[in-house]
């Protein structure tokens, strides 16, 4: 059974997609770019502050879902820029509980909305 997962402290989908998608104890996150849940708009400023937004996004799913940081098994980073990796990777760092979930890490052309940084990821609910 699939059951979607949206929250208020997360932005609505902007395509033909769920935020979020629960499938039995697993939850599978859309990836999500730095959209203010407020105002649909993508959030300005660097790298650091776009993954706050990011990974705010992400949290606000998983609370949803009943479920923390800690939950999360895998993720994938894309970045406009490979450049910034450093500095995206310490931001998101801060969201984070040992061990660190797993994760994959590319660079793209582009993102939706000229984004600079697009999570998606997996968690175990408890």
């Amino acid at each position: 059974m699939r059951q979607a997962v949206a929250a208020p402290g997360a932005p609505k989908a902007i395509g033909p997609y769920s935020p979020a998608i629960r499938a039995g104890n697993l939850l599978f996150l859309s990836g999500q770019i730095p959209i203010d849940p407020v105002t649909g708009q993508l959030v300005d400023g660097d790298i650091a502050t776009q993954t706050d937004q990011v990974m705010r996004n992400v949290c606000a799913l998983l609370e949803a879902a009943g479920a923390g940081p800690e939950h999360l098994v895998r993720t994938t980073v894309f970045l406009a820029d490979l450049d910034e990796f450093a500095a995206m990777n310490e931001r998101y760092a801060t969201y984070l509980v040992d061990p660190p979930p797993a994760r994959a890490t590319v660079q793209v052309a582009r993102l939706p909305m000229n984004a600079r940084v697009e999570i998606d990821a997996v968690a175990v609910l408890p």
